[in-house]
């Protein structure tokens, strides 16, 4: 018997053998399930037959009044009982997708896959099903694990901080994040040459509060270069206002590179022509092991991990 897990696409197994199998286990003769399956006896014999061939193993016993399942039988049943009911599962699905997919889909994400990534598959998933209502929250992954721990997301994009069990999540991991320096157009560094990082240190600089991980990053990367960690800071998270700060003042920024790109593409910021040693450890899809997501939900998520191979 073939040990490949795609024998059965080979062999080519009908879902009428699955039927049948049931209707067996059901009936116990083979002329009672024929009829209830609309197949002739003969046909259903050899429907079985086949089946048995196949696997090089006997399913059922003949006995003189009627047919018993063998442990191989059981086994066979017991599947296809189960591959039915997946079916019918997706049926139901694709008719609520036909019918223009609607309930509520709450999916956390962090900066960098909610600027690059999510409105991509948020743009693409609304083409298929605009009815579909979904609910972003965009925070540090620690926050955003508390929410999908208590139920009030179907997933999201993060990390797993080190401090944080992952018992009871799954995580697939989709990239690692480089960061950068930016600065508001026309910023008097983005014409110096050579620019090395000791030429930063006594700027004005807008990081995230201490205690995120990017703020550590950002503060050994100084020392590590045997730097003083900047002192003229201010603390926030919130991106509209460091946008409206640099654009204002002669602020730096650490930035992860895909965010910066963006606002880059608009004019809105400029790069610092400097690879800054400083970067965020990998992020990925993270959901609650054994939580059956929603229709609505469970196509997002697919959506998603096709935009990130694009992307990615």
């Amino acid at each position: 018997m073939e040990t490949n897990p795609n024998w059965f696409l080979r062999a080519r197994l009908k879902t009428r053998q699955l039927l049948l199998l049931i209707a067996l286990d059901e009936q116990r003769n083979i002329h009672r399930a024929a009829e209830e399956l609309y197949m002739t006896q003969p046909a259903a014999s050899k429907q079985l037959k086949d089946l048995e061939d196949m696997l090089e193993v006997q399913l059922f016993e003949r006995l003189p009044r009627g047919m018993e399942p063998t442990i191989y039988g059981e086994t066979m049943i017991r599947h296809a009982r189960m591959a039915l009911t997946s079916l019918s599962l997706a049926h139901e699905d694709i008719v609520a997708i036909k019918s223009g997919l609607t309930g509520q889909v709450e999916i956390g994400t962090i900066m960098t896959p909610g600027m690059a990534l999510l409105p991509r598959a948020i743009s693409e998933i609304k083409r298929q099903a605009p009815r579909l209502r979904i609910g972003v929250q965009m925070e540090q992954s620690n926050l955003l694990l508390e929410q999908l721990r208590r139920g009030r997301l179907d997933f999201m994009i993060g990390r797993i901080p080190e401090r944080e069990s992952a018992a009871g999540l799954s995580y697939e991991e989709l990239t690692d994040e480089p960061a950068c320096a930016v600065v508001r157009v026309g910023h008097p560094l983005l014409d110096q040459p050579d620019l090395q990082l000791r030429d930063l240190v006594d700027w004005a600089w807008i990081l995230q509060p201490r205690g995120s991980i990017l703020r550590a990053r950002s503060e050994l990367m100084f020392r590590r270069a045997g730097l003083e960690v900047p002192v003229n800071v201010i603390d926030s998270t919130a991106v509209l206002l460091i946008t409206a700060l640099l654009q204002q003042t002669d602020s730096l920024n650490v930035m992860p590179i895909a965010v910066a790109k963006y606002y880059e593409s608009l004019n809105v910021l400029k790069i610092l022509p400097i690879d800054l040693p400083c970067r965020m450890d990998a992020f990925g899809i993270i959901t609650v092991d054994g939580h059956l997501l929603s229709p609505g939900a469970a196509l997002l998520l697919k959506t998603v991990r096709k935009v990130a191979a694009e992307i990615f």
